[in-house]
This record gives C-alpha cells, sequence and structure tokens, in this order.
C-alpha cells in the first residue's frame, strides 16, 4: 500500500494557512490544519480520518464560507484532488 505525504497552502481568503494530508492507498491517515479555529479543524481532521479521498473529495467541495467562494474544507477537497493527480 503506498503512502503519500502532500503539503497544501490554501487559498489566502481562508483562515488555515497549511494543510498537510497522509494518505496511505485511497484513505485518509492523517490530516493537520495550521491556522483557524483549531476546534474546527481538529473535528474535521478526526472526521476524515481513515475514509476514501474520493469520499472526502465528494463532502467538503463546494462548502463556502461567507462570501469567500470558498473555505477550509473546501480548500482540504481542493489539496485531495491535487494529491489524487
Amino acid at each position: 500500500m503506498s503512502k503519500k505525504q502532500y503539503t497544501y497552502i490554501p487559498d489566502k481568503k481562508v483562515c488555515s494557512s497549511q494543510i498537510i494530508i497522509c494518505t496511505e492507498g485511497d484513505t485518509i491517515s492523517h490530516i493537520e490544519i495550521t491556522g483557524g479555529c483549531h476546534g474546527n479543524s481538529q473535528g474535521i481532521a478526526s472526521l476524515l480520518k481513515d475514509m476514501p479521498v474520493s469520499e472526502a473529495i465528494k463532502r467538503l467541495e463546494g462548502i463556502v464560507c461567507g462570501k469567500k467562494g470558498t473555505s477550509c474544507p473546501d480548500q482540504i477537497a481542493r489539496a485531495l484532488k491535487e494529491l489524487t493527480r
């Protein structure tokens, strides 16, 4: 099973400043979010652990925060899409 680690720098419109994603095969094994709301970041990371990448993208893609046009969850989906290219 292939293990990958990917570091993503989110859009400046969101509160998080860095997202580190670790996968094993097509499954998320760990996500670390720097910046933003610590409680929400921990909650999102915990919910995504052991989830298939495709399912996480499906659930998070397109979530917006106010009028920003994106959000920290949407940025995670974008990072996951880049990881799987």
